[in-house]
């Protein structure tokens, strides 16, 4: 009777804590091109910091979208889906696509190209970094993030 109280606590903890990991918040700054020079970010996929003055729209994308864009749809609330597939996975793009249209508004499904793990979500200062397809867990992520507005300073 113990053990079950023990494991149902840790599984409540695990369900109750806030997904992906807290990253330190870079500001809000705006930049008027991505190449402008600007601290580096401090992940990668970016969940923060320096970001252009316009947004990029919503839903899905076959193209990478730019950091400094990404960061931006972040500060007005959204949440990035990223994959990297450097010889395809048509399968889990479908999939991931699948879970960004219920969402409609404040989600972006988008390659990224070279970063570290197959499945990136990110949010502003959260990131979540995964290999294998877990549909709870991105839906849980974009319904926790989702629409969250993160202006400061009146920018």
């Amino acid at each position: 009777m113990v053990a079950l109280a023990v494991v149902g606590y840790f599984a409540y903890r695990a369900m109750a804590a806030p997904p992906g990991v807290a990253m330190p918040d870079q500001g809000n700054r705006h930049i008027k091109a991505a190449e402008d020079p600007h601290v580096p970010y401090n992940s990668d996929p970016p969940t923060s910091g320096p970001h252009l003055p316009y947004i990029a729209p919503w839903g899905i994308h076959t193209t990478p979208i730019v950091k400094e864009l990404q960061v931006h749809n972040l500060e007005d609330g959204g949440v990035m889906v990223q994959y990297n597939c450097p010889s395809g996975c048509p399968d889990v793009v479908e999939k991931l696509a699948a879970i960004v249209r219920q969402h409609g508004e404040h989600v972006i499904l988008a390659p990224y190209p070279g970063m570290n793990s197959r499945i990136a979500l990110t949010a502003w200062t959260r990131l979540d970094a995964f290999d294998e397809f877990d549909a709870s867990r991105v839906s849980r992520f974009i319904k926790t993030y989702k629409g969250i507005d993160h202006h400061k300073g009146g920018e």
